[in-house]
C-alpha cells in the first residue's frame, strides 16, 4: 500500500511538471527528500519489560520553510509511507500558501494496545530521539492517525526538558493551555466546507444535497458544518455500513446514535446502504473523509456527483480526476480540500512565535480568507490550462516552488 501512496503521489506532481515542461535536474531536485531519519525507541513496559519501537522521520522538501506534517502511530507505518506523506505536505502548504516545507513522522505501533504511560513514555521516547532535527525553525511536528493533543503536550515537555526552556512553537495541535489555538479540532473539515462554499458559488450551485463517507472526526464535523449552513445530507457512512435518506438526514441524531452504538448502523428513518453505494449516489456533493484510493478508473464511470470534496488524503486517483473533469465533474483535491488543518497550524505557530492568541472569530475568519484565495488560485490555474482542479493544484504549487528555486539559486 505505502508503494501505491508514493507511485500516485508521484504520479500527480509528474502530470504537473510535464504540463509545465520542468527541467529534469529540477524534478529530480523536488522529489527527493533532504533528510530521513529512523531511530529506535526503547520503552519500558507497564510489565517491567523493555520494547522497542522503530520511529520515522522525513523532511522532504524545505526551499519554502522548515518542514510540517503530522506524527502517525499505526502498526502499519513504514518509511515509504512516511516518504509520501512528507512529499504531499510539501505541496498542500504551497497550495494553501503558509512558509513551510513538507515533513512527516511515524512510530510503528498500536495505540490501543499501550496504556497511558506506555503512549506517554513511547512519545517523549520519540522526542528524545529527534530532538536535535525538529524545532520551530528546523521540523515542526503536528497530530495525524491516532495521536491527539495529548500527545503534543508530552511531546513538548520533552522538548522543553532536553532544551532546557519551553519551545511552544517547536509543534503544532497542542492544547489551549499550552499555546495551542482555536480552531484546530474542526480545521480540516471547516477548511473543506470554506472550499465548498466557494466551488458552489463560482459554479452557481444552491441547495446541493451531500453525501459523506467517513463518519469519523473530519467527516462527522463537516456533516455537522455543513447540517448547520442549512445543506441537505442524504448520507453517511462509516467502516461498518453508511445510511441512506432521501428526504435528509439528522446529523445531531445520528451523531448521538453513532457515539451511543459506535456505528451509524441501525439508525431509524433510514436505509442502509454499502460504502461503494455511497460513493455511486445520484447527489451535487460527494465528500470522501475516511480512506485513499476509494474512486479509480475502476468505478470513475460511476460516480455522479457534480462536486466531489477530497477531505481524506488522495481518496481520488490522479486518472479518475481527469475522467470527472471530462464529464464536466469537479474533483477538488486533497492537497487543497483538506489543507485548512495545516493553515491553523500555521497560525498556532505565528501564535506561539508572537506571544499573543487570537480568539476563534479571527482564526476562522483567517481560515476562510486563506482557504477561499487558495480555491481562486488553482480555479484560475484550471481554466488557464483547461485541466482537472488535481493536476491544477500542483501546477500552481510547482510554479510557487520554481520561483522560490530561482530566487535561491537553483536555477540560473
Amino acid at each position: 500500500m505505502a508503494k501505491d501512496v508514493w507511485e500516485e503521489a508521484l504520479n500527480q506532481f509528474n502530470r504537473g511538471a510535464k504540463i509545465l515542461k520542468l527541467d529534469e535536474s529540477i524534478v529530480e531536485l523536488l522529489t527527493n527528500p533532504k533528510r530521513i531519519f529512523q531511530v529506535s525507541i526503547p520503552v519500558r513496559m507497564d510489565n517491567g519489560k523493555i520494547k522497542v519501537f522503530q520511529g520515522f522521520r522525513v523532511q522532504f522538501n524545505d526551499f519554502r520553510g522548515p518542514t510540517k506534517g503530522g506524527i502517525r502511530y499505526h502498526p502499519n507505518v513504514d518509511i515509504h509511507e512516511v516518504k509520501a506523506l512528507s512529499f504531499w505536505m510539501t505541496w498542500k502548504n504551497a497550495v494553501v500558501d503558509v512558509p513551510f516545507g513538507g515533513g512527516k513522522g511515524g512510530i510503528i505501533c498500536n495505540p490501543k494496545e499501550l496504556s497511558q504511560g506506555e503512549l506517554e513514555r513511547l512519545s517523549r521516547g520519540y522526542i528524545e530521539g529527534m530532538h536535535k532535527y525538529i524545532g520551530s525553525e528546523k521540523d515542526i511536528p503536528a497530530p495525524d492517525m491516532y495521536t491527539n493533543p495529548q500527545i503534543m503536550a508530552w511531546m513538548v515537555d520533552e522538548y522543553h526538558r532536553i532544551e532546557g526552556h519551553n519551545v511552544f512553537g517547536m509543534i503544532t495541535g497542542k492544547p489551549l493551555e499550552l499555546g495551542g489555538s482555536e480552531g484546530r479540532m474542526q480545521a480540516t473539515a471547516q477548511g473543506g466546507v470554506y472550499v465548498l462554499e466557494e466551488a458552489l458559488k463560482t459554479y452557481n450551485v444552491t441547495n446541493p444535497t451531500i453525501a459523506v463517507q467517513g463518519f469519523g472526526n473530519v467527516g462527522m464535523i463537516a456533516a455537522k458544518l455543513l447540517a448547520a449552513k442549512g445543506f441537505k445530507i442524504v448520507a453517511v457512512s462509516d467502516s461498518k455500513e453508511g445510511i441512506y435518506n432521501k428526504e435528509g438526514l439528522d446529523i445531531a441524531t445520528v451523531s448521538k446514535h453513532k457515539s451511543e452504538t459506535k456505528s451509524v448502523k441501525d439508525f431509524p428513518e433510514s436505509t442502509a446502504i454499502t460504502n461503494e453505494e455511497l460513493l455511486e449516489l445520484d447527489v451535487e456533493v460527494l465528500v470522501p473523509a475516511a480512506l485513499e484510493g476509494v474512486i479509480t478508473k475502476k468505478n470513475v464511470d460511476n460516480i455522479k456527483a457534480k462536486f466531489i470534496l477530497e477531505l481524506a488524503n488522495g481518496p481520488v486517483s490522479a486518472e479518475a480526476r481527469e475522467v470527472l473533469f471530462k464529464k464536466e465533474q469537479i474533483a477538488i483535491p486533497d492537497i487543497l480540500a483538506n489543507s485548512g488543518g495545516v493553515a491553523v497550524s500555521y497560525f498556532e505557530w505565528v501564535q506561539n512565535n508572537i506571544g499573543y492568541a487570537w480568539d476563534e472569530k479571527e482564526v476562522l475568519e483567517k481560515l476562510k480568507a486563506k482557504m477561499s484565495l487558495a480555491f481562486d488560485n488553482v480555479y484560475e490555474t484550471s481554466k488557464e490550462f483547461n485541466i482537472d482542479f488535481g493536476t491544477a493544484a500542483y501546477i500552481y504549487a510547482i510554479r510557487k516552488m520554481v520561483k522560490v528555486l530561482e530566487l535561491r539559486g537553483y536555477i540560473k
